[in-house]
């Protein structure tokens, strides 16, 4: 069976190869390029990285075409071999098709994202019709399906591995919830919906975009900048310099606005930046983000009405590990019910504080101000006190020396592999073997071309071709607090938590050992994602950890006892405002979701009748307002936006395996890495955390860990 599968896909390659020779050379010579596209040729660079400094513009339109062409050939091929179906010259021909769509794909999208511009946000509007057709063509091509479901028919009687069988059932799968099994008529609806909402959901991430660069705050006199920290004040200085303003700006970008909530003593200068942050998107102007709400959510019942589901979280949990919608409330209802009780009683002690500035009328804006003075008052605290020693090289460092200790990596800086943007930084990833694993970009600080938050991407995943392993290119982005002329980057220990966690969704993607690319890293389930990511938090605070890498930027000291003990002490505190500002918002994303029929929603009405039913109480809104919501209306988390608490019970459970053996216990981390980093979703995730953990995971470390016992 072997030799006959060796066989057979060298033949597929062959014939592949012809075809697509012949329609790389035509329209070469019918466009008349003066330039090649880089697109076109192996990447002639360190690992295969993107050639960033030769990629232009212009050349990405024609290679998505071209690839979208290249594509199309392979499928028509496919389809009209004469050969049987089998999983090697159909399931895994399909899988390896695309190639070249792929590669500008994984280039273009994290521009769009990390470093975009007004001519790639056009090209990101004229090509997603274009995909989302080429997309279409492929799932509800009849013959193809049929060459597929001709081979699901005989799963029981082909001999495949675990990867294998995974890959067979995902891709049937995935042609069924595409609507192959749909009429004639069915699926041309279905081709219409998914078209507008591929443009409707860019549209709304540039318009948040757009909203979070367009406010400014400058201000001039020492009166106004009372209470804040000198350092959120050089980079304000800073930030005005680089805009062409005199005075000190802030605005939108977490950096500058959570702090300035955090710290500014001017009350009215809260309110207005507090009204601008939860007003974006929200404005009755060019940029408002209502209707697009609208017409998303009613496009994704529609088409899961299509598809034969209720709603549209039932057609997106069905592939996730909780299944149903019903088992995402039980969850968040249980959190809900124990996290409440704990906000109500820190809101009471907020109160108290306030009242000592005569403040009777507690608002949103007051919470995070009251919060740290509470902070200081209970445990001697101030976050401020913590910077000087989250200087972000030290961070990074530490994360390195934990990454080693856990899995033997070692991090080498490069100079010579092109980059994207002058703030990035290039590293090459070794195995503990000194072999080489992947090479990991990393960009800290924000702009504005670059989206908020942060993430963890791929400018290629991990794969095995022609038995050739395939390294992956990493990257990790966030928003960080920047340098100034006086001073480095010194971070906030929400700072320093988001770097943890972006860094264990890179080991995630780093460590992949998977055959199939659609199957490797960080492709899985949303509400199993997470687990790689929050586990890595839990070392942020280890003191044993805290020790290697927090040390003050200036004095070179390692954080003393005392500051430990205090960060120790005051981990469950201000816990029941995160995690109701959390939970509300993840209720918010069910409530759109679970939409059984479609209506025209009036947002700001439809936001507090759900919000006002969990008795949300006024002082706190929810993390993320309907019109700014971008993980759920412009990114992959819709019915998902849950997954990062649901992945929170496992990390939490998880994290006591080390707890219980020593956090750098070489035996756990290896069978972490062996049973979640490097299988992907080559297996079910409850089995995959069952072979890692030996059970299923309990709740009640989360909620221990969050203070809510």
């Amino acid at each position: 069976m072997f030799k006959n599968f060796k066989n057979n896909m060298k033949k597929l390659q062959l014939i592949q190869l012809i075809i697509l020779s012949i329609i790389l050379i035509i329209p070469a010579k019918a466009s008349d390029m003066k330039e090649e596209n880089p697109f076109y040729q192996e990447y002639q660079t360190p690992y295969h990285v993107p050639p960033f400094e030769k990629i232009k513009i212009e050349h990405y339109v024609p290679a998505f075409k071209e690839g979208m062409a290249q594509q199309k050939a392979e499928i028509d091929f496919l389809v009209n071999i004469k050969e049987a179906a089998s999983f090697s010259n159909t399931i895994e021909a399909l899988e390896y098709s695309g190639e070249l769509l792929n590669k500008v794909s994984e280039v273009f999208y994290n521009m769009n994202s990390a470093n975009t511009n007004p001519e790639i946000q056009a090209i990101a509007k004229e090509i997603a019709p274009m995909l989302s057709k080429h997309s279409d063509d492929i799932m509800l091509n009849t013959l193809l399906f049929a060459r597929v479901k001709e081979v699901y028919n005989q799963k029981d009687k082909l001999k495949l591995n675990t990867e294998q069988s995974r890959l067979l059932e995902e891709t049937y799968k995935n042609f069924i919830r595409s609507g192959a099994n749909l009429a004639p008529k069915q699926q041309e609806e279905l081709r219409k919906i998914n078209q507008e909402l591929s443009v409707l959901t860019l549209k709304f991430g540039e318009n948040t975009l757009a909203e979070t660069n367009k406010f400014k705050l400058v201000l001039r006199s020492d009166e106004e900048l009372a209470g804040l920290p000198t350092g959120i004040i050089e980079g304000a200085k800073q930030a005005a310099k680089e805009s062409g303003e005199e005075g000190y700006l802030f605005t939108l970008h977490n950096p500058s606005v959570m702090p300035f909530l955090q710290y500014s003593m001017v009350r009215d200068n809260r309110e207005k930046m507090f009204i601008a942050y939860s007003s974006r998107g929200n404005n009755n102007d060019g940029l408002d983000n209502k209707d697009i709400i609208n017409k998303i959510v009613n496009l994704r019942l529609k088409k899961a009405n299509l598809l034969g589901y209720s709603s549209h979280s039932d057609f997106v949990l069905e592939e996730s590990m909780a299944k149903k919608p019903l088992n995402v409330y039980k969850l968040l209802n249980e959190l809900w019910g124990a996290a409440l009780p704990v906000t109500q009683q820190e809101l009471a002690e907020l109160n108290d504080i306030a009242s000592r500035d005569n403040i009777v009328d507690f608002k949103p804006y007051d919470w995070r101000f009251y919060a740290e003075r509470l902070r200081k008052e209970k445990y001697n605290l101030d976050e401020e006190e913590l910077r000087p020693y989250f200087e972000l090289n030290n961070v990074k460092d530490g994360i390195f020396y934990l990454s080693n200790k856990l899995y033997g990596l070692s991090f080498v800086e490069r100079k010579d592999i092109p980059k994207y943007h002058n703030d990035v930084v290039v590293y090459e990833v070794l195995d503990q073997d000194k072999s080489h694993l992947g090479v990991l970009y990393m960009d800290f600080f924000p702009r504005e071309s670059k989206r908020g938050g942060a993430w963890m991407s791929d400018f290629r995943a991990q794969y095995i071709k022609e038995g050739k392993m395939i390294n992956p290119v990493i990257s990790i982005v966030g928003n960080f607090s920047k340098p100034t002329p006086d001073m480095p980057a010194l971070l906030t220990f929400d700072e320093v938590s988001t770097f943890f966690h972006e860094f264990g969704h890179a080991l995630h993607g780093l460590l992949s050992k998977c055959t199939y690319r659609s199957l490797s890293g960080t492709n899985v389930p949303r509400d199993f994602v997470e687990l790689p990511s929050q586990i890595m938090e839990n070392w942020a605070t280890e003191p044993e950890m805290l020790k290697v890498y927090a040390k003050h930027y200036n004095t070179k000291q390692i954080i003393p006892d005392e500051l430990v003990k205090k960060i120790i002490e005051s981990q469950h505190f201000n816990q029941g405002f995160a995690t109701t500002e959390y939970l509300a918002a993840s209720f918010l994303d069910m409530a759109y979701h679970t939409l059984s029929k479609p209506q025209e929603i009036n947002i700001e009405a439809f936001e507090k009748k759900i919000l006002d039913s969990l008795g949300l109480i006024p002082q706190i809104i929810s993390r993320y307002r309907s019109t700014y919501f971008n993980h759920i209306f412009s990114g992959g988390y819709s019915s998902g936006y849950y997954s990062y608490i649901w992945s929170e019970v496992l990390d939490s459970d998880a994290f006591q395996a080390f707890k219980e053996k020593g956090i750098f216990d070489k035996q756990t981390s290896e069978s972490f890495r062996k049973n979640i980093l490097e299988k992907g979703f080559t297996d079910d995730p409850m089995q995959l955390y069952k072979n890692f953990r030996g059970k299923e995971p309990s709740i009640e470390p989360l909620l221990i860990k969050r203070g809510l016992l």
